[in-house]
């Protein structure tokens, strides 16, 4: 399974992105593609057309939304929530593939922007949900263990004794 992260051109340039995370864990097995509404990814395109392809959205999720068979790609918006939102409503192709949304029942240890939504999870708290979904196990403790050494330095600069979630995790 690829994972595709359609990433706003904003992220590259901010070091609150996990994205880069993703990269470096998963290697060939993510792509980065900036995202632009007037040239849509012509690969990406034919990709979605083709089927096998599913997004990680809120919202309503399709049936059968923890079972990724079928699935050989995965897109993940990369950008914050008001990005996110504005990429998925300006991008019809976006709207027409299958969706799958987790329901962890655990918040999000993200904690290096702030307005977060509660509910919500970074990219990488995402690809780690999917990679466990599909099994992958060691690469989602390998990418777990990269995010919460990316995320414990603003948690030390914050001057908190300990960042949430590192007990007993």
């Amino acid at each position: 399974m690829k994972i595709t992260l359609l990433t706003h051109f904003k992220e590259f340039e901010k070091k609150s992105n996990t994205g880069r995370l993703v990269l470096d864990v998963l290697g060939s097995a993510a792509e980065q593609i900036c995202w632009d509404r007037m040239v849509p990814p012509v690969r990406l395109l034919e990709e979605i057309e083709s089927g096998g392809v599913a997004l990680v959205y809120p919202g309503a999720a399709d049936k059968n939304n923890e079972n990724l068979g079928g699935i050989t790609k995965v897109i993940i918006i990369d950008g914050t929530w008001h990005e996110a939102r504005k990429i998925h409503q300006r991008s019809p192709y976006l709207q027409k593939i299958r969706r799958i949304c987790f329901s962890t029942g655990e918040k999000s240890l993200y904690n290096l922007r702030k307005n977060q939504k509660e509910s919500g999870l970074c990219t990488a708290e995402c690809v780690i949900e999917i990679l466990r979904l599909a099994g992958n196990f060691a690469e989602a403790e390998q990418l777990k263990e990269k995010f919460l050494a990316f995320i414990r330095p603003a948690a030390a600069m914050r001057g908190a004794t300990q960042a949430r979630g590192f007990i007993g995790d």
